[in-house]
């Protein structure tokens, strides 16, 4: 392992460690509603999806602290033949996780996804927000569909690209918190949660007449907060969350060394490349989300 693969590991050991920063009722019900909106489109839909992939196998690639999964898959989990793999000591809190639902599971691997070599095969790969945090992305996505059946389903989310001021600070400041330990990045952080709060407390809005081309931003009326957000640097807000939990979503941002964004047409060749067939493709601002199809 690389030291910046060893550094964005031990950022997630100590993040998903940190239960009382994510696991609030507001913060799951908007991580629920923002998962199933991306991978299924409606509840209708995931209901439907996990009735008819009963009994399937699923290997939950970069399982963390089994946060995502748990939320989208809920009990449908113990239906499944569940591998979970994650590159950090996480899965300790990913089985206790596990247990406290009553979940089953096959089993839980500390091994990095980039490089491991399994000797089954899955129907269903889930990773989330993952393949952008390891060394060589296209190198997982690759190793990762190895490792899919015939005719089995990968669904992943990676970063997007922003607009270059946006992008400029985010490397900024990740490079900025480089030589802090965790907990010292953690603290760094926090006021930079207090100024979102701030600006989101100002509750004012400003309209961009015309594209601002030179700096990619669209024309178009934006609450003050979220254009800082989008276009300038990342400083979350949620009036309904506290700030630790905002400033665990900006550490989640900044903190890893290893975070790679992609454009829209870069994941398109991802899939043209490896012969995959895409099923659903989301692009948002913040990312882009994809459930394809091995031919």
């Amino acid at each position: 392992m690389d030291k910046d693969q060893k550094q964005t590991a031990d950022t997630f050991s100590f993040k998903w460690k940190k239960r009382d920063t994510y696991e609030g009722d507001e913060m799951q019900a908007r991580s629920y509603k923002w998962l199933v909106d991306r991978y299924f489109g409606s509840e209708s839909a995931r209901i439907k999806f996990l009735e008819k992939n009963k009994d399937k196998s699923l290997l939950d690639a970069g399982c963390g602290s089994g946060y995502s999964t748990t939320l989208l898959f809920g009990e449908y989990l113990s239906t499944f033949k569940y591998l979970g793999v994650d590159i950090s000591d996480s899965i300790d809190v990913a089985k206790e996780r596990f247990r406290e639902k009553g979940y089953k599971w096959t089993g839980f691997l500390q091994e990095n996804i980039q490089t491991m070599k399994l000797n089954n095969k899955f129907d269903i790969i889930f990773c989330e927000g993952v393949i952008h945090h390891s060394t060589k992305p296209f190198e997982t996505f690759c190793n990762l569909i190895s490792h899919l059946e015939h005719n089995g389903i990968i669904m992943f989310y990676v970063y997007k690209k922003k607009a270059p001021i946006r992008e400029f600070c985010d490397d900024f400041i990740r490079d900025k918190l480089k030589s802090l330990d965790n907990e010292a990045a953690w603290e760094k952080l926090l006021p930079l949660a207090k100024l979102g709060k701030a600006l989101g407390e100002l509750e004012v809005d400003v309209n961009i007449t015309e594209d601002i081309e030179i700096l990619d931003i669209p024309k178009g009326k934006y609450n003050v907060q979220r254009f800082i957000y989008w276009f300038f640097l990342k400083a979350y807000y949620d009036k309904n969350i506290s700030i630790d939990e905002m400033n665990h979503i900006n550490f989640d941002w900044y903190r890893p060394t290893n975070c790679h964004r992609f454009s829209q047409e870069e994941i398109s060749k991802w899939l043209v490349k490896t012969g995959m067939r895409e099923v659903r493709f989301v692009v948002e601002m913040p990312g882009i989300t994809v459930v394809a199809r091995k031919n």
